[in-house]
């Protein structure tokens, strides 16, 4: 009936001691219980503009923006629909800013892309998959100077906050679960990311290959349209891998989105040959060769479709982290994926020179310069593109990513002169209007999962406090 004078029981709970006062601020802080580790690593992706941040820790006064009320009272200060819809706001947001990222660096990257090979003779194709799919190392550098530019810390604490952040997350995408148990903290992560890295690079060089593989063996029409279709295999995989629940609407995009790109690649009645350095038609191809190269091209969007739902599958974190969380592990696994191309993917080149299939050759002057843009430019969209897929789907970057057929075919509008075609703008029109479809579908599909999280911690919450109450009583 009595407790003893030592008992906490008796301490005011505003008045207790700086370990509590810490331990309390860490589960204010939005943490679960059993996470300590992952509760240190929340304040990583935080400004220092951030109030925190400037808190002293030996202050006796509360944080300016901490609240007098109880903690209950904070959990029922806003409903979860109106959690979820700010939580699914802020990732559309980084989506869409890296969106209009990706669209307009794979544009500026095609059309210098076409430049060299056409108009200055540089047709060294896997030379320059090479090159643009080593340029991926950079991301994780750049962000990281990008982090330290906006943050305060000393390179130390940045650091080891940086790496615990990367780790942490690294080990949540092993096990596909927000919460990390004790036993699995001190398992570093790093093997896993490799394996995984080894082959969802080799899906991504395998698809690209076939691009360049086919673009001498069949018609410009069949390599758009056939190679374009990767968005249905992205949904087609993403039943089985991702537990995507077949939708009525998202199918539908889909299907707009493929019928946009059959209207862009073969509706306006023209040759299906592309032009010569010279500016006239070769003779038609032969049936066979074209078949064989349609293939090809068939084999490599099946193979991309599968790349981008693996990348979602096995190397992205669980739907409940935090979009900036998910900004700077999608970045990271980029550069893996650059780091296994250049000190791997570089075998090939010797041996395609010595067989002479592709002689090896760097490039010069102007060509080398216009191929440094072309390779920076390849590495905001494929880090762009990433994060699009780590935010979203890979059914709406794939969707997002046709975009690129009718932003292309503006520029090309802009930089010849040459008018759109009907065909090219009804296309057009039909894959925007896909989008949009698919985006409004992904974005209902995000505010439920998050409903879902917050109900689910709020029932997490409650049953906490309610053995609290027990153990007081």
């Amino acid at each position: 009936m009595f407790h003893a004078a030592e008992s906490r029981s008796g301490q005011p709970l505003l008045n207790a001691s700086h370990d509590d006062e810490e331990r309390g601020r860490q589960l204010y802080r939005g943490t679960r219980r059993g996470s300590p580790l992952l509760t240190s690593t929340a304040s990583t992706l935080q400004t220092p503009s951030d109030s925190w941040s400037r808190i002293s820790p030996a202050s006796d006064d509360p944080p300016p923006d901490r609240p007098t009320f109880s903690r209950r009272s904070t959990m029922r200060s806003r409903s979860p629909a109106t959690n979820a819809n700010l939580a699914a706001r802020t990732k559309y947001t980084y989506a869409a800013f890296f969106l209009v990222t990706s669209l307009i660096s794979f544009t500026i990257q095609t059309e210098l892309a076409a430049y060299i090979q056409n108009d200055l003779g540089w047709d060294k194709a896997y030379c320059m998959l090479y090159l643009t799919h080593g340029s991926w190392s950079l991301l994780w550098p750049l962000q990281l100077l990008f982090l330290k530019f906006r943050s305060r810390e000393a390179w130390p604490l940045f650091w080891r906050r940086h790496v615990l952040l990367v780790r942490t997350t690294g080990q949540m995408v092993e096990r596909q679960e927000l919460d990390v148990p004790h036993l699995s903290v001190a398992r570093s992560p790093w093997p896993y990311l490799l394996r995984t890295t080894a082959y969802i690079t080799c899906s991504l060089t395998v698809a690209g290959l076939s691009w360049y593989l086919a673009v001498s063996m069949t018609t410009p029409s069949d390599l758009t349209a056939i190679y374009n279709c990767s968005a249905f295999f992205a949904y087609m995989f993403s039943v089985p891998l991702l537990k995507e629940r077949l939708r009525l609407g998202k199918s539908l995009a889909v299907g707009v989105a493929i019928v946009g790109v059959l209207v862009v690649a073969y509706g306006d009645g023209k040759a299906a040959t592309a032009p010569d350095a010279s500016g006239e038609l070769p003779e038609e191809l032969d049936s066979g060769k074209r078949l064989v190269g349609n293939l090809i091209i068939g084999v490599g969007s099946v193979l991309y479709g599968l790349y981008e739902v693996l990348y979602k599958r096995f190397a992205c974190p669980p739907e409940g982290v935090s979009a900036g969380r998910g900004v700077i592990f999608a970045n990271t696994f980029g550069s893996l994926i650059g780091c296994f191309t250049v000190f791997v993917l570089w075998i090939p080149l010797p041996m395609l020179h010595i067989l002479g299939i592709e002689t090896f050759e760097l490039p010069t002057g102007q060509t080398a310069w216009l191929l440094f843009i072309s390779v920076i430019m390849n590495m905001l969209f494929s880090g762009s593109f990433l994060v699009l897929i780590s935010l979203t789907s890979p059914v709406l970057s794939s969707v997002a990513a046709l975009l690129t057929i009718f932003i292309v075919a503006i520029a090309d509008w802009m930089w010849t002169g040459q008018p759109l075609s009907a065909a090219a703008l009804f296309g057009g029109l039909l894959i925007v209007a896909a989008f949009v479809m698919l985006s409004w579908s992904t974005w209902l599909e995000m505010v439920e999962e998050e409903q879902k999280k917050r109900r689910d911690d709020l029932s997490g919450e409650d049953d906490d406090l309610d053995e609290s109450d027990k153990d007081d009583d």
